[in-house]
């Protein structure tokens, strides 16, 4: 067993370098212990780490330091054995989900430049087809290589903590995909803290909701291997029925809810915790879009001992920097704080002058930065330097910043308030509006369980899609008594649910895609 997580002290804890470092000590203090469930079948940490030391013996012996490994399967434990055993090669990896658009397949193709694919059975064909030319792997051989000390040694002592851990491609789906690239020493320093400052333990289970090329996964992922506590990952399955989803939730007696916003609204739109609840959950920790109030207040009544977080943050970070735990005898009037920086990283409003905001009320572009701050967009110097650059008013020396695109304000307590995306401020009747601020005043029709507004610039109108119980006529009444004129939908559009990405959120595209055919 190596000793590299020995290495020396660091603000009290043992310092890492490596996220090997995390999996080698879990495995050494939770040898026998559940590391990771997946439905039918599971792992033990010595079990799990013997595995992916195998697989990383198979890489190392083909591939150069630091080279991208595409992993094209769906989530489960066979695709953490080729996350881990990239890491011991030398190696960083790209999950590349096997449901994208063929033409956005070989786009992601073309921009890492791999040599080498991981797959499974299931998708052994679909990746000979889409990555030709490159040398594609079935897992279950990689498993079952000799474990070489000396090739896992050698990529072990090249290492630094600035070295890149994963890439995950952004969520657009025009122009070139951008892979946003993470470092080693980003995601160490971010899970401490986080794993800190949220009370995470060994005995935690942790429910695994995001696939694993969306960040939110990173948390779970790591949090788990850092604690050596169980990850129960989620078959996609039981997120189209929410009983299923509450069964299998309380059958594995879950602690913690690290998911997106939209996860958690489909249980509470479809009154899932009237059917069952999981008493068992500690903390629930949410991100990905705004959070309906009475989406939470739902959560938080069926789960009065739970703690409940609201997180932000972009991909192009490492998972989060902003933060606020729900106080339970606060009134939040339909808008939670994202809160306050997480420590180590620094976030800044910011207006279109490059001046910084540090008074109440006046919005402002939410920059970011720290150690947080990703390496860039891969095989992308352009859009890097667009994107990653420079604080303007930081004068001597170079202090790097991610400009995330998104608008904030500070509140009269000093908490972010996010104030939508600087792309969903329209002009419309002569106005600029803000498409959340359409949204809220929607969701404050008690009848109204979910909203998003669209606009189509091109028409200049305004869709206002709604789910709930309300007739489209009585709304509109309804947000004529309370709304401006200038801010009212040009249409109402009652549904029954609302289409998703495969990362969590409402699918707007495919929201007005819909909308065009009939």
């Amino acid at each position: 067993m190596s000793t590299y997580y020995k290495l020396g002290k660091r603000a009290g804890r043992i310092a890492m370098y490596n996220v090997i470092d995390y999996l080698e000590s879990s495995a050494v203090r939770y040898s026998d212990k559940t590391a990771i469930i997946e439905e039918d079948k599971s792992i033990t940490y010595s079990d799990f780490l013997d595995k992916c030391k195998r697989v990383g013996s198979f890489l190392g012996a083909r591939l150069f330091f630091n080279e991208p490994i595409i992993i094209f399967m769906d989530k489960g434990i066979d695709t953490l054995m080729a996350f881990f055993g990239a890491v011991y090669a030398g190696c960083f990896y790209c999950l590349v989900n096997p449901e994208l658009p063929k033409n956005r397949l070989l786009s992601i193709k073309e921009v890492l430049n791999s040599r080498l694919v991981i797959t499974d059975d299931e998708n052994l064909d679909a990746a000979n087809e889409i990555f030709e030319g490159l040398d594609v792997y079935n897992i279950k051989a990689l498993k079952e290589t000799e474990v070489n000390e000396d090739i896992l040694a050698t990529a072990r002592e090249r290492h630094i903590d600035t070295d890149p851990l994963y890439i995950n491609f952004t969520s657009g789906s025009t122009g070139v995909p951008k892979g946003v690239t993470i470092s080693h020493r980003s995601v160490i320093e971010f899970i401490d803290i986080f794993t800190e400052k949220f009370g995470f333990k060994n005995e935690d289970i942790i429910a695994n909701q995001a696939p694993f090329d969306f960040d939110v996964s990173v948390k779970d992922i790591y949090s788990t291997i850092k604690m050596g506590a169980t990850l129960v990952i989620i078959p996609k399955k039981y997120f189209s029925s929410p009983a299923a989803l509450l069964d299998y939730i309380c059958d594995n007696k879950v602690t913690t809810l690290t998911w997106a916003v939209s996860a958690l609204c489909l249980v509470t739109t479809f009154h899932g915790l009237d059917y069952k609840c999981p008493d068992t959950v500690e903390k629930i920790l949410f991100s990905g879009e705004v959070m309906p109030v009475k989406h939470l207040k739902q959560w938080m009544e069926h789960l009065p001992d739970t703690t409940f977080v609201n997180l932000y943050g972009p991909t192009e970070i490492t998972c989060n920097c902003t933060y606020h735990i729900i106080d339970r005898n606060r009134d939040y009037d339909g808008k939670i704080p994202i809160g306050k920086a997480f420590p180590n990283e620094r976030v800044y409003l910011m207006d279109e002058e490059g001046h910084i905001i540090n008074e109440p009320d006046k919005a402002g572009e939410i920059c970011i930065a720290g150690t947080s701050v990703g390496l860039g967009y891969y095989n992308n110097d352009e859009q890097t330097e667009k994107a990653f650059t420079f604080n303007p008013n930081v004068k001597g020396y170079g202090e790097r910043i991610y400009k995330t695109g998104d608008l904030g304000y500070f509140n009269e307590a000093g908490e972010i308030i996010f104030n939508g995306r600087k792309d969903f401020q329209v002009k419309y009747q002569g106005h600029r509006i803000e498409l959340e601020e359409v949204d809220k005043a929607i969701m404050e029709v008690p009848e109204v369980v979910r909203s998003c507004t669209i606009f189509d610039e091109e028409k200049s109108k305004l869709y206002g899609f709604y789910i709930g119980s309300i007739d489209k006529k009585e709304l509109n009444a309804r947000l004529r008594e309370t709304m401006p004129v200038y801010m009212m939908p040009t249409f109402l559009i009652q549904r029954k649910e609302f289409p998703m990405t495969k990362n969590g959120k409402i699918d707007r595209k495919k929201l007005m895609e819909e909308r065009k055919k009939k």
